[in-house]
């Protein structure tokens, strides 16, 4: 690709929780496509973390993989630190991109039997953890930056189950608005994703792996199918293009019309 051709973005440096699988991952490769360097974590599987950082290498761009568990709060300070390390060999000291996509297993918690400690471990990860650990993370952002939060479609829909899981990004539905509005002055915009069903190891595997919950969601979604990672992955690379730079404050959508 020659120079005139390329993204806009390219060069630009992106952070992407929960980058060596899935979502995450499809996300990680997507950005290296247009040109965007990453640091992305990984909770325990560096084997696939290593093979990420080598997709990317051959995509044209650079990855650093970080191990952290974005539930675990008191980690939240050397991590910085390590990030701040990880910037300084990609030649900067600040980054363009945030992506809070990483999250830990909700399948089938009934509000009437979920326990106060599966409520605190989503409470953690996928609240807690995305408003602590952007707050720590915004002295290194550039101005005119982009923060996407990944929610789900079961934010908008009910379903058995999902009580916990749904509230929780809910809450980061709001919180995004929220921080759209008090980071503008930044010129930094703050977008939602919500993915509907994507076929992954997520939650056990139960979308790719359970033929009986793939046809269910198929047959509830206007599409056919349920999703894939490669369905989520380059509309958040698209979201934080300079392309949708007037994109802000929104929630949208990538579940291929779920109709449940």
């Amino acid at each position: 690709m020659s120079e005139k051709n390329k993204p806009s973005e390219s060069g630009k440096i992106a952070i992407v929780t929960g980058g060596s699988r899935g979502i995450g991952r499809n996300t990680v490769v997507s950005l290296a496509r247009r040109g965007v360097h990453t640091i992305f974590t990984y909770y325990s599987h560096s084997a696939d973390a290593k093979a990420v950082v080598a997709e990317v290498k051959d995509a044209g761009a650079r990855a650093l993989a970080l191990p952290l568990d974005t539930g675990a709060i008191s980690s939240f300070d050397a991590f910085v630190d390590s990030v701040k390390d990880a910037l300084a060999q990609l030649g900067t000291s600040r980054f363009d991109f945030l992506v809070n996509n990483a999250g830990n297993s909700h399948h089938n918690m009934p509000f009437e039997k979920a326990t106060e400690q599966e409520l605190d471990s989503i409470y953690h990860v996928h609240f807690k953890g995305v408003f602590l650990l952007t707050q720590k993370l915004l002295p290194l952002i550039n101005n005119g930056g982009r923060i996407i939060n990944v929610s789900t479609a079961r934010a908008r829909v009910a379903s058995t189950g999902g009580a916990v899981y749904a509230s929780m990004k809910g809450a980061v539905e709001v919180l995004s608005r929220h921080m759209a509005l008090e980071l503008g002055p930044r010129r930094i915009a703050v977008n939602v994703i919500a993915p509907g069903a994507v076929a992954t190891d997520f939650s056990g595997g139960i979308v790719r792996d359970n033929p009986t919950v793939n046809k269910w969601i198929a047959d509830n979604t206007a599409l056919g199918r349920a999703g894939v990672p490669d369905d989520i992955g380059p509309v958040i690379a698209s979201l934080l293009s300079e392309e949708n730079r007037w994109v802000n404050a929104q929630r949208i959508e990538v579940a291929g019309g779920v109709a449940v």
